[in-house]
């Protein structure tokens, strides 16, 4: 297989982009990346396209398509491809792009992700997410993904000891990440005691342990090593890129405190890459909610299962801990766009081992992204390098 490597990176601002459509900010995030690895643009041979749900969203199907000819790829022919696959639409869309290239099918990809959520209103949202897990055996009977995850929330505390405290201190890190990113949807630190005073979402998560959904877009170029030297010898490697899956529905799980999606998707990666979870230096991980976040902790081998919360409360996970978790902000701050979300960590990732992430730079050579599909039925890991 060829070594891929990332030789350009864009991301649009996250938020609620009211004054931007969904053709504007996949635009300024592919733009950024081209200018960013030094590209005409010609040179681009296919476009992998991550996508939840612009059907509903948007009302506009086709979505792949679109793009390729509001970027003026449509008049080379260049194919593009729309990858879904819930929350982890992003990350799929890499893994494909990342394999055509690893398979010398292409030798320059674009790897991209977008949603835009906010044309529509809260109980569509609300339907739409819920339809990442089982319609039929969940959202028949009323369980939304909040309320899904309050279960596995709910389950991990009775079996390890884990607080709402300890929930609280996953948001409160992550803001205090967020507002040193200035693409980050939310720039402002808060306290444990915000989280624990925010309204009850599904008990016992609260507002504040919930990500909020965003509009956004983000895209990655990759090449093979040959040709990504001829742009730039600051390279950045995928050295593995995989996913796994597992039972749609909770109750046809093992144990709801535990995503085995992520554990096999892990342990392959680490296997493909040659490394182990302790030769990684820098983390961002799908907290969709924060409970999320310490159950990853101990899926990716950080910490064995049940001990997540003592990474969150021995600061092992700050910036100036020994494993920094989500110093984008992660989707608790930097805003869950769901589509782009995977592309986005690859390009906070990409950044950090660059050494261009400003003041939220840590000090790494590896790096790992989780991207998760709705409460873990689809789960992508990707693990970079700068050798």
């Amino acid at each position: 297989m060829e070594r891929v490597a990332i030789i350009g990176v864009g991301q649009s601002e996250f938020g609620e982009l009211w004054d931007s459509g969904f053709r504007e900010i996949v635009l300024k995030a592919g733009i950024d990346a081209i200018e960013d690895a030094g590209l005409e643009g010609k040179e681009i041979e296919a476009i992998y396209i991550g996508n939840m749900s612009g059907g509903r969203y948007l009302a506009q199907e086709h979505i792949a398509a679109l793009i390729a000819d509001y970027s003026g790829l449509a008049e080379l022919g260049v194919p593009a491809t729309r990858v879904e696959a819930a929350d982890a639409s992003g990350g799929l869309a890499l893994r494909q792009a990342y394999l055509s290239v690893a398979s010398g099918v292409h030798d320059i990809v674009i790897a991209a992700g977008a949603e835009k959520v906010t044309d529509v209103g809260s109980e569509m949202t609300t339907d739409i997410m819920a339809s990442s897990a089982d319609r039929e055996w969940e959202g028949f009977v009323g369980a939304t993904i909040p309320a899904l995850y309050a279960l596995m929330a709910r389950k991990h505390f009775e079996m390890y000891g884990t607080t709402p405290e300890d929930l609280a201190r996953v948001s409160v890190k992550n803001h205090k990440n967020g507002a040193l990113n200035p693409k980050a949807q939310f720039k402002r630190e808060i306290t444990v005691e915000d989280v624990l005073n925010s309204p009850k979402v599904a008990e016992p998560l609260r507002l504040l342990d919930c990500a909020p959904l965003s509009d956004g877009a983000a895209a990655v170029i990759l090449a093979n090593e040959k040709i990504a030297r001829e742009y730039t010898d600051n390279l950045v490697f995928i050295k593995s890129c995989t996913q796994a899956s597992d039972y749609l529905a909770l109750h046809s799980r093992r144990d709801i405190t535990t995503m085995e999606a992520v554990r096999k998707a892990a342990s392959l990666a680490y296997k493909m890459a040659e490394v182990s979870s302790q030769n990684i230096d820098v983390v961002e991980i799908h907290d969709s909610f924060t409970i999320a976040e310490i159950m990853a902790y101990e899926d990716l081998g950080f910490v064995e299962k049940g001990k997540g919360a003592e990474l969150i409360r021995e600061g092992i996970t700050e910036l100036d801990g020994s494993l920094p978790v989500n110093p984008s902000g992660g989707l608790k701050a930097c805003g869950h766009a769901i589509g782009a979300t995977g592309i986005r960590q690859a390009v906070e990732i990409t950044s950090q081992l660059r050494g261009e992430a400003g003041k939220r730079q840590v000090d790494c050579e590896t790096g790992l992204s989780l991207n998760i599909g709705g409460t873990g039925a689809t789960a992508v890991v990707t693990i970079y390098g700068v050798v």
